[in-house]
């Protein structure tokens, strides 16, 4: 781990923190159990009526998109503890106790549902190497931005496809679910980074740039990667994939200068 856990600190003024501890309120009264998912009520995924070959395939499709899930909050895990053992301000320390169990949560609903289907497919490894950077990070400051102000943030478009690709399952439930989840760590991110940013060094804000100029290139081969399953998927829709890249990363700029960061020297890949 780059960076150490901290000594808990109180900031100077107290309504600094307003908006993290709204955010904290809101992930409380938005809790809830994996046994609540309407479990042998209705299928776990899309049924598909045809030839086993097809029904097969499918039911490989969907293992897929529910294992990159899975890794996904798997990792968000690992993320989420870190910020809450280095995170110096009381009020932050709050809000990542409710991210963890929220993480921790996602992921027992991802892996009862992927026991629902038969097991998981094909690990995304560039998933797994920008989680890394994200935990390798040098400053707080960097992790917050990749972790909460971006991933999460694009997470949720994510989330609402899946669900209107996936109507009356308990896939659609949970991803439902999970896009109040995620929109409350995205705001979250956005409050305590504006906070962490208001007095901080040149040279700390320099470091967030140059970060993102090393994780993109990554990013962009995350967002465009596919396993076997959905191979024959990439390669039909491999423009709008390129088109809803370029969207995120227009997002991933917008969201940086409007935390008052200074995104010219941002080397957009694509």
């Amino acid at each position: 781990m780059a960076t150490e856990e901290v000594v808990e600190q109180q900031h100077e003024d107290p309504t600094a923190y307003a908006g993290v501890l709204r955010f904290y309120e809101l992930a409380k009264r938005a809790e809830w159990q994996v046994r609540d998912l309407p479990w042998g009520e209705i299928p776990p995924i899309p049924e598909t009526k045809g030839a086993p070959q097809k029904i097969a395939r499918r039911r490989d499709l969907w293992r897929s998109v529910i294992t990159q899930q899975l890794q996904a909050d798997e990792l968000a895990c690992e993320m989420a503890s870190q910020l809450l053992n280095i995170a110096p301000d009381h009020e932050a320390k709050l809000y990542y106790s409710t991210m963890v169990q929220d993480e921790s949560r996602h992921t027992e609903a991802w892996l009862r549902l992927s026991g629902e289907i038969g097991g998981t497919a094909e690990r995304d490894p560039h998933l797994d190497t920008l989680a890394h950077m994200t935990l390798e990070a040098d400053t707080l400051e960097e992790k917050v931005f990749q972790m909460q102000v971006f991933y999460e943030r694009l997470i949720i478009s994510r989330f609402r496809l899946i669900a209107r690709s996936s109507r009356g399952t308990v896939l659609e439930d949970l991803c439902n679910r999970l896009t109040t989840d995620d929109g409350i760590h995205h705001g979250a991110g956005m409050a305590y980074e504006k906070v962490l940013l208001q007095n901080a060094s040149k040279q700390t804000k320099q470091k967030l740039v140059d970060a993102a100029n090393r994780l993109l290139p990554t990013f962009v081969e995350h967002a465009l990667w596919r396993p076997k399953e959905r191979a024959f998927i990439g390669r039909a829709m491999h423009t709008r994939d390129i088109e809803r890249l370029k969207e995120d990363l227009e997002i991933g700029v917008r969201l940086a200068e409007s935390l008052g960061l200074d995104v010219s020297e941002v080397q957009l890949p694509v």
